[in-house]
């Protein structure tokens, strides 16, 4: 019996609809899930499995001890480290059975010197990671051990935006000559639905594969992830011309009754959805009053047509209230509202 505050219910079979989704999206294309972050806040190590279960062989992770902490000695699996080189031993990534993404011309002058097989990650405009793309006439794309050329999308979220055929047309510009053993990638879970010229030999989808989709356009491709419930772990009545929560921001026009939710900004729950938030309960909803604190909140369920009791739970996000509706309430993205649940919040695999 689960007894925790916070339940992060995780529907592994639409995880892989999602993931079959992006395979079908052309013939032979690789797809390498990015799992950073604890696969968004999902649980690496179970994604990682649940995938490679599925015949998935390609990942991407940020750091080296994300990819260490995988543990994968199947070399057949390709697990590559988006934030480089930097001063790590090389020894380490070859243990580890991990491929680095070299990001600047210092590392690549590095790596070229021994016998591992790297990646290169061009910049083409997002100004974040990545080799200058005026630095490309420094690489030599005839080494045997560049598996992978990739580039990032800044705005692929905006399908409409012009600099993502910028972006496309620089990056496929850098091999204008194909080598047998490179592979290119561009999209992320956006720049996957933009067009067929943007998904190359492998995409990497993220945000997509939890449930993600910030537009409708990739809504309409992908079925919902998480279901997020907090348990009620108090009610009581409060009467009129009282004040709920830190600093007072939240007086009562009437006696009502209220649940007190056991989660709280410390389990991912922002201060930013205070006084305007909602939770649910089967059809009904029930709004957030007072301020979020970092371990409760508060909800009036005045109107509430059910009997709710003490160690039920409430739902903040579901199938019908979906990761990016809460997402919008928070005025954040879905990426950071999943990487934000804590660890007090029980992950529960359907």
């Amino acid at each position: 019996m689960i007894n925790e505050s916070g339940i992060l219910n995780i529907n592994t079979k639409n995880l892989i609809h999602n993931y079959n989704f992006f395979k079908k999206l052309k013939k032979d294309l690789i797809v390498a899930p990015t799992i950073k972050a604890d696969a968004y806040g999902l649980g690496c190590k179970k994604i990682f499995k649940l995938l490679v279960k599925k015949g998935c062989k390609h990942f991407f992770v940020a750091t080296l001890e994300e990819g260490l902490r995988l543990k994968n000695k199947n070399k057949s699996i390709k697990i590559f480290v988006l934030n480089g080189l930097q001063n790590y031993q090389l020894s380490k990534f070859t243990k580890g059975n991990l491929t680095p993404v070299i990001n600047t011309i210092d590392e690549y002058r590095r790596i070229i010197n021994f016998k591992i097989d790297f990646a290169i990650h061009i910049d083409t405009g997002i100004n974040r990671l990545g080799i200058p793309f005026d630095d490309v006439h420094k690489l030599n794309f005839n080494n045997r051990f560049l598996k992978l050329v990739i580039s990032h999308l800044s705005s692929s979220d905006e399908y409409k935006n012009k600099y993502n055929s910028k972006q496309n047309n620089l990056f496929n510009s850098i091999l204008k000559k194909k080598y047998n053993n490179i592979n290119l990638s561009l999209a992320n879970s956006h720049g996957t639905i933009l067009n067929k010229s943007y998904l190359y030999d492998m995409i990497r989808p993220g945000i997509g594969i939890y449930g993600g989709f910030e537009n409708k356009k990739l809504e309409k491709k992908i079925k919902n992830v998480v279901n997020l419930k907090g348990k009620i772990i108090q009610i009581k009545d409060i009467q009129k011309n009282k004040y709920v929560g830190y600093n007072r921001t939240y007086k009562t026009k009437d006696r009502i009754r209220v649940a007190i939710i056991g989660l709280g900004y410390e389990d991912g729950i922002p201060r930013s959805i205070s006084n305007k938030g909602l939770v649910y309960f089967k059809k009904e909803k029930f709004k957030i009053i007072g301020r979020i604190s970092m371990d409760s909140f508060t909800v009036d369920i005045s109107k509430c047509s059910h009997d709710l009791k003490v160690g039920m739970y409430l739902d903040l996000i579901n199938d019908e209230y979906k990761l990016d509706k809460f997402a919008k309430t928070c005025k954040t993205i879905s990426n950071e509202v999943l990487t934000s649940i804590g660890n007090r919040v029980y992950r529960n695999y359907e």
